[in-house]
């Protein structure tokens, strides 16, 4: 990032990209030291990788570099694998979220109350309204008029617009591109593979057993 954003006297324009937890935590530790925040997310809601969705990549192991890609690679009954006293932001805990009947009582509960808590804290410090949805950064690199600036360029309803900014936070995660073991000989093995990325329910392998 440049110039430093965590001056008192300098108050910066700053774009952040991903409205995922880190992006949602970025944006209002920034708006709380008084500069001015545009998060921008491809998605149409919060919550980055933990927004679920039942849609999946029409290549199974994600290979083909023209597929349409799915961000999300959660699976349907994915729960956390750590207590949910150890998962929320310091001031804003997640064992304190609030309460009805809907919710996930669980210690480790699943996917979706993760959401519902990031949904709970960009409500709170009210950092949706810092959020465009559906709008996808192609691009961000120093300004050629003013290096110490940022030239951000986004796609919104298929129109490419850019925007200066003086600081960019890249929050956009690392799941999205799955990656792949190298097994020698794994091209000629006849049974069905499948990357985790594009796994959502055991359905597909229902009354499936095969001994190779």
């Amino acid at each position: 990032m440049a110039p430093t954003v965590n001056s008192p006297t300098t108050s910066c324009h700053v774009a952040v990209i991903g409205a995922g937890a880190a992006g949602l935590v970025a944006a209002r530790e920034l708006h709380h030291k008084g500069h001015s925040v545009v998060v921008f997310e491809r998605g149409n809601q919060i919550g980055g990788v933990w927004a679920y969705t039942p849609n999946v990549e029409s290549d199974p192991l994600s290979i083909d570099p023209t597929r349409p890609v799915i961000h999300s690679s959660l699976y349907n009954s994915l729960r956390t694998i750590i207590p949910r006293e150890c998962m929320g932001f310091t001031d804003f805990p997640f064992s304190t979220r609030p309460e009805n009947g809907s919710r996930d009582p669980r210690r480790h509960p699943g996917h979706r109350e993760v959401l519902a808590y990031l949904k709970d804290f960009a409500r709170e410090f009210k950092i949706e309204e810092m959020i465009r949805f559906e709008t996808d950064v192609v691009r961000a690199e120093p300004a050629a008029e003013n290096q110490k600036k940022w030239r951000v360029e986004f796609r919104n309803s298929g129109d490419i617009s850019d925007e200066i900014y003086d600081a960019v936070v890249v929050c956009n995660g690392h799941y999205t591109e799955p990656r792949h073991a190298l097994i020698p000989g794994i091209e000629s093995w006849p049974g069905k593979q499948i990357h985790s990325h594009n796994y959502r329910v055991p359905d597909q392998f229902r009354d499936q057993f095969e001994i190779y």
